[in-house]
């Protein structure tokens, strides 16, 4: 499989403005697997509950999917991204995956993080894993990474490729993804955004960029800088992800012990 971030800079509020950049991205050759930012069409720094609602979509009726799974469609691709998502008068922090046959899956952000606590409901899809025509694909979103039961809870559910739409801020993710990977075996593709957002009167936010994609032996394949637009890509040989033996006695997943382990 050739998978692939786009990190490139949002623009608050221009969802077709931001849809166009990823369309030019792609308009050569696509990677197999695509992976966007979280929230990559609409921003992130919202000012009000009224704004959240005027940007969140439903799932799948809204723009943002139907972009995507025409963008899908037409490259014959696999498409991971991040969107505020509306369900009636609730609003969650979810990413959709789409691909040649239309819209897939969606999953709705666990661990919500700073002021997305103000605005959205904790998800309440658990995580998922899609068996898809190139491979098994689970999805986290930006802070999931923090909590080692999510990558855990995709890798146990079969999980080959983490996608990871991120909106990072916090410095820590790039350097922590291969712990994640080597410890589950999974290969991982965090796509973050690039820029500064300050909107009303609240502090800036600066995204720092460094989306990358790492293999399940924690090497990182590809690393992108801490500003700039960049399609990534690498090839990834999925049956690295599905051997769970680190030698001839240890099985990484089997060597478990979920009876002494406290919560």
């Amino acid at each position: 499989m050739k998978a692939g971030f786009f990190q490139f800079d949002v623009t608050f509020g221009k969802k077709k403005e931001n849809f166009e950049k990823i369309r030019g991205a792609v308009s050569g050759e696509a990677p197999d697997l695509l992976v966007l930012p979280e929230f990559f069409a609409t921003g992130y720094q919202f000012t009000s509950q009224d704004e959240v609602a005027g940007l969140s979509e439903p799932v799948p009726q809204g723009e943002t999917t139907e972009f995507l799974a025409g963008l899908s469609q037409n490259k014959g691709i696999y498409i991971v991204a991040g969107l505020p998502e509306r369900d009636g008068d609730v609003f969650y922090n979810s990413a959709i995956l789409t691909g040649p046959e239309g819209v897939v899956g969606v999953y709705r952000k666990t661990h919500l993080f700073f002021e997305e606590t103000l605005f959205f409901t904790p998800g309440n899809s658990g995580f998922k894993v899609w068996d898809t025509a190139i491979g098994r694909i689970g999805i986290m979103v930006c802070f999931d990474w923090l909590f080692p039961e999510a990558a855990r809870s995709l890798a146990l559910r079969g999980a080959e490729v983490i996608a990871h739409p991120s909106n990072l801020v916090l410095p820590y993710c790039p350097r922590s993804m291969p712990v994640r990977c080597l410890e589950n075996r999974v290969y991982a593709i965090t796509a973050n955004r690039t820029g500064r957002e300050q909107r009303g009167d609240k502090p800036p936010l600066t995204f720092i960029g460094q989306s990358q994609i790492t293999s399940p032996q924690g090497e990182i394949l590809v690393r992108a800088g801490v500003d700039g637009e960049l399609l990534g890509t690498a090839d990834i040989d999925l049956s690295r992800a599905q051997d769970k033996k680190l030698n001839d006695y240890n099985d990484l997943l089997k060597d478990r012990r979920p009876a002494l382990y406290t919560t």
